[in-house]
């Protein structure tokens, strides 16, 4: 049984989870460049050290994603890379040159640690944590989800469902979430929505 527990950490617009297992701890998404003092205020008020942060994983390459994944592996934590993210990993760059105040610094993903999906499963677990990381493909090319075995689903910027009916243009968004509702999730984390229940996922 799992005694994981997931930590909302929000310091600016996009909401990051701080997923902590009996052996190690994984930093879901990051806010944009230039909020490191920020993300040190949030984490003292709840509590949290960064030193108590092992990995950090981003759901998908965007800027409000990963700004401060860079600064967080110069402070000792870990970037945990899935194999689909490879070729984003720089997706934002040229996004940060034009903001030169900012400070960014590109990520050296060569200091990575890279997970194949199919070895997801043992990863987690190996930090107390038990769940997977799935793709979703409708938003990012490099989308992943994080599912945990109490239902509960961080799934960064995908769509909420019930908004499925406005893109019927969009089968990979349809995929997406016949995937995930297939594992009848019964928590939905979003990066930029409010959180939602779902009351009886052997339904869905």
């Amino acid at each position: 049984m799992s005694t994981s527990t997931v930590t909302k950490i929000r310091y600016g617009n996009t909401n990051t989870f701080l997923i902590r297992g009996s052996k190690g701890s994984i930093l879901i998404d990051t806010d944009y460049a230039g909020t490191l003092p920020a993300f040190y205020k949030a984490i003292k008020e709840l509590g949290i050290k960064v030193s108590d942060v092992n990995y950090v994983l981003a759901t998908h390459y965007h800027p409000d994603h990963i700004g401060l994944v860079s600064e967080l592996m110069d402070r000792g934590v870990k970037l945990l890379l899935m194999e689909s993210q490879v070729n984003s990993v720089h997706y934002s760059d040229p996004i940060f040159a034009k903001e030169p105040l900012l400070n960014y610094k590109p990520i050296d993903e060569g200091k990575a640690t890279i997970l194949r999906f199919e070895d997801a499963h043992s990863f987690l677990e190996s930090l107390g944590i038990i769940g997977n990381i799935g793709r979703t493909r409708s938003h990012s090319e490099d989308g992943i989800y994080v599912s945990l075995n109490d239902g509960t689903f961080i799934l960064g910027d995908l769509e909420p469902r019930e908004y499925l009916d406005a893109y019927q243009d969009n089968p990979m968004l349809k995929d997406d979430w016949n995937e995930i509702l297939s594992q009848k999730p019964s928590r939905l984390l979003y990066a930029h929505a409010n959180e939602r229940f779902i009351r009886n996922p052997d339904t869905v």
